[in-house]
């Protein structure tokens, strides 16, 4: 054991010429020391001494000479250059920044609607608990006509092409929480003061609170790692809930016609 780290202790020593910390890395087969150069220039060798120690073999699959290396940087510079005059002969498009405005504003208002709904949510519930489980739909629901009415734009930014989102998740999406907001809570107003309405609207907001503000800063290339990681993730427990209280609320609408059709009161038949 003494010879092998003598031996690294004598390879490290060969690397401090560069004036910079090398990086070791032991394996079971070799040691790797990886040297950051201080100044970009050639060196003639790699060691102080002219003569090469008995324990230092050069890798020659890695060997490059100094001929070797200017026509490497040579090939590097023609690749940028040539990639530098197949963007110029891309035409550009003049409408980018307009889009872009307009994919910021509308992620932009999207935000503002959501979190009005949440935030008006949140406070309601802190203050009087339960009971504001019950008036939900007529506090909240001219917002969350809105927002929703808004985000068919999605729509038809995917299917332009302005964004890369696919068109069918897209479509499934927009259109399953109109279906339940527009059809099911709009036309029974005997269902809009059942708490389950509470928590549809609790979910869709926070989803959106993530969505929304994540590609807002996409438009401009801005990414935050944390809201990122909220983007992708905070959907896998939402979505969910969200599903599971669409459908007992559904449900329960089935039912509660069923109930009505069976114990309602009858017409009298018409003699």
């Amino acid at each position: 054991m003494e010879g092998f780290w003598g031996a690294i202790r004598q390879s490290v020593a060969v690397v401090e010429r560069a004036h910079g910390v090398p990086v070791c890395r032991v394996t079971q087969r070799q040691l790797n020391i990886t040297v950051q150069k201080k100044e970009s220039n050639w060196w003639e060798r790699l060691t102080k001494q002219e003569k090469r120690p008995l324990f230092l073999a050069p890798d020659f699959d890695r060997w490059l000479d100094e001929s070797d290396a200017e026509m490497e940087l040579k090939e590097k510079e023609e690749e940028k250059i040539n990639k530098m005059k197949i963007e110029s002969r891309v035409p550009k498009d003049p409408f980018k920044h307009l889009k872009k405005g307009y994919l910021i504003m509308y992620n932009l208002v999207q935000f503002l609607g959501f979190s009005w709904i949440f935030v008006n949510m949140t406070v309601r519930l802190f203050i009087l608990g339960k009971d504001s489980f019950y008036d939900t739909f007529h506090t909240i629901a001219d917002m969350m006509y809105f927002c929703q009415t808004l985000a068919l734009m999605e729509i038809m930014n995917s299917l332009i092409g302005l964004v890369r989102s696919p068109l069918r998740p897209t479509v499934a999406q927009i259109f399953g929480r109109n279906f339940v907001l527009f059809v099911i809570l709009g036309s029974l107003e005997e269902m809009q003061s059942k708490p389950v309405v509470f928590f549809i609207f609790y979910f869709w907001s926070i989803i959106e609170l993530f969505r929304y503000p994540y590609y807002m800063l996409s438009c401009i290339g801005i990414e935050w790692k944390p809201l990122t990681w909220l983007r992708y993730t905070a959907w896998i427990p939402l979505y969910p809930l969200g599903g599971l209280a669409e459908g007992v609320y559904i449900n329960f609408c089935y039912l509660y016609k069923q109930r009505k059709q069976h114990l309602g009161p009858k017409k009298r038949k018409m003699k």
